[in-house]
């Protein structure tokens, strides 16, 4: 189980920008091992409860809240991490697990008593609660990701873009994943992941931008047909 606790900024930007500014952060920062070109694809499959009590909280702007996510990274993946972030005040909790094709496959059915047989106590609290609460699978939402990294308060500077989802078709390592558009394609998710402080070089060109902060949630993007979800 890997655990990591940090601060996370999100800032909605267009193609020009996510090129122009993905181009800078070549110079100045290393690529992520597993980028190229405009960078890999990510499938998380989300869960929820049957009342849709992380989806609310969000919505809401609950203080500490969480939500579970199956995630891989294609198709032909061979292994898949289950997630649970946590939102903390201004921290973000992340706690993941990685599973074994199989597993996540039986995951994905809502066979969730495969996770104990991890011995970690994360899966035994995953499993508890996505059964005490009736947790099922609601939505898989893909992107492209192109990622940056900083040795300093392990920074990770990420563009998310070409952001589609699927509310019927939950299998995250099928080669036919039907999905549709749930975010401009003129339009991509600059992230800025650090602990502690952001080094100010990358805060001046952060700056730059001339973007305010949004708390646009991927998770609720891909609920935009069941819950009718406007950002």
């Amino acid at each position: 189980m890997n655990e990591v606790l940090r601060q996370e900024k999100k800032f909605l930007i267009s193609a020009d920008q996510y090129y122009q500014y993905s181009h800078y952060f070549e110079n100045i920062l290393s690529l992520d091992a597993h980028s190229h070109g405009d960078g890999y694809e990510i499938r998380s499959l989300y869960f929820d409860s049957l009342d849709d009590r992380d989806f609310q909280e969000k919505e809401d702007g609950v203080e500490v809240r969480r939500k579970i996510r199956l995630r891989n990274y294609g198709a032909d993946s061979p292994f898949a991490m289950l997630e649970m972030k946590q939102k903390q005040g201004i921290l973000q909790k992340k706690r993941s697990l990685k599973m074994k094709r199989e597993d996540a496959g039986n995951l994905m059915t809502g066979e969730y008593s495969v996770l104990l047989q991890y011995p970690d106590d994360f899966a035994a609290e995953c499993y508890a609660l996505m059964s005490m609460h009736c947790y099922r699978p609601v939505c898989v939402v893909s992107y492209m990701r192109k990622a940056f990294i900083a040795k300093e308060n392990k920074i990770r500077i990420t563009f998310d873009h070409h952001i589609t989802a699927s509310e019927s078709n939950f299998d995250i390592f099928s080669n036919d994943l039907i999905q549709n558009s749930v975010l401009h394609p003129y339009l991509a998710v600059l992230e800025v992941k650090y602990n502690g402080f952001l080094l100010s070089y990358i805060k001046d060109t952060i700056n730059r931008i001339d973007k305010s902060e949004t708390a646009l949630s991927k998770y609720c993007l891909g609920r935009t047909i069941g819950k009718h979800y406007l950002f």
